[in-house]
């Protein structure tokens, strides 16, 4: 993390505010000018062009330190329930792994 924090070091807004800038319009499908105007209303004047800065900035940083924690993947993905078109309607479909199953191929738990 000292990446990330060498990059907030130059940043005239503090640290929380910056952070909680970037995660919004990363988490949610919000415009800069709309960022603009949620801070304004909570009495914090920021520029969309600032914003902007910020998101082009720290973003590579923030992926970069997130994808080194992150579990790798493995060879096999398993789904254990989903829906299916069987004659025209949607049924649900259920598949156990491993697991014992009773009459009817239910799942005992």
């Amino acid at each position: 993390m000292p990446l990330i924090r060498k990059a907030f070091r130059r940043l005239h807004y503090p640290v929380d505010i910056i952070a909680q800038c970037v995660r919004w319009y990363l988490a949610y499908a919000l415009s800069l000018r709309n960022l603009e105007e949620m801070m304004a209303e909570r009495g914090i004047v920021v520029d969309h062009s600032t914003l902007h800065r910020w998101v082009i900035r720290l973003v590579p940083l923030l992926d970069k330190a997130f994808r080194r924690h992150k579990r790798a993947v493995g060879r096999r993905w398993r789904m254990d329930e989903t829906y299916i078109k069987v004659r025209g309607q949607w049924k649900w479909l259920c598949r156990v792994n491993g697991g014992k199953l009773a009459k009817g191929g239910l799942p005992v738990i």
